[in-house]
């Protein structure tokens, strides 16, 4: 009887790794996939994969961590490209993404709410005048909490510069400032380790973007 039980205990073993490892694959190579995304359909089609691994996999949360930072890009390629009417539905996705991510991983995950500020910056750009005292503040308030929790991730140093750089001079922005912030934000990812392979670790590649540039765009 010993035996048997032994048996059946290795052999659910031997199962669950192998799901584990095939979990760990399809996530390697969707994550791959952020980097070569171009337009605002790649994106979108990438959080839709995103999506149906969350469901597959329910109790992990960087699927649907991810299909909400994919989301995200569709809408910051959108706003880029004019396309401001729009993001309020694309926020709106993204967010119930990251309940369902921030169900599985507590409250005090400072990936999430870095996230969420990104979410409310975008609604906050629909209307800025009319936003910034309503999602403005929330953005402001989720970078608050993810940097308390997490002070040196780079990806939060590198939206402060990102926000820095676009801010006027005349509400404390400017090019120069956010450049030295790129800078900063940088020196952090030369440090940074995720926690695992299929941890977040984009971000890197923007700050080096940015500190590229011609000196007269900075």
């Amino acid at each position: 009887m010993k035996k048997y039980f032994l048996s059946f205990a290795l052999a659910f073993m031997s199962l669950t790794a192998f799901a584990q490892t095939d979990y760990e694959k399809i996530m390697t190579e969707k994550i791959a996939k952020i980097e070569t995304c171009k337009t605002a359909e790649d994106f979108q089609t990438l959080a839709n994969d995103f999506q149906r691994i969350g469901s597959k996999e329910s109790s992990q949360w960087l699927p649907q961590y991810y299909a909400a930072f994919a989301s995200i890009q569709k809408g910051r390629i959108m706003m880029r490209g004019g396309q401001v009417q729009d993001l309020d539905g694309v926020a709106a996705q993204a967010e119930k993404y990251l309940g369902m991510a921030q169900n599985l991983a507590g409250a005090d995950n400072a990936e999430i709410h870095l996230l969420r500020k990104m979410a409310y910056s975008m609604r906050m750009m629909v209307n800025p005048q009319q936003r910034y005292m309503t999602d403005g503040a929330r953005a402001g308030e989720e970078l608050n909490i993810a940097e308390k929790l997490d002070p040196g991730n780079p990806r939060i140093a590198l939206i402060k510069a990102e926000d820095t750089y676009f801010t006027p001079e005349q509400y404390g922005g400017s090019k120069t400032k956010g450049i030295e912030q790129f800078k900063a934000a940088l020196a952090k990812f030369n440090a940074y380790k995720p926690k695992t392979s299929l941890d977040p670790n984009w971000g890197k590649s923007e700050a080096e973007y940015f500190l590229s540039l011609p000196a007269e765009n900075k």
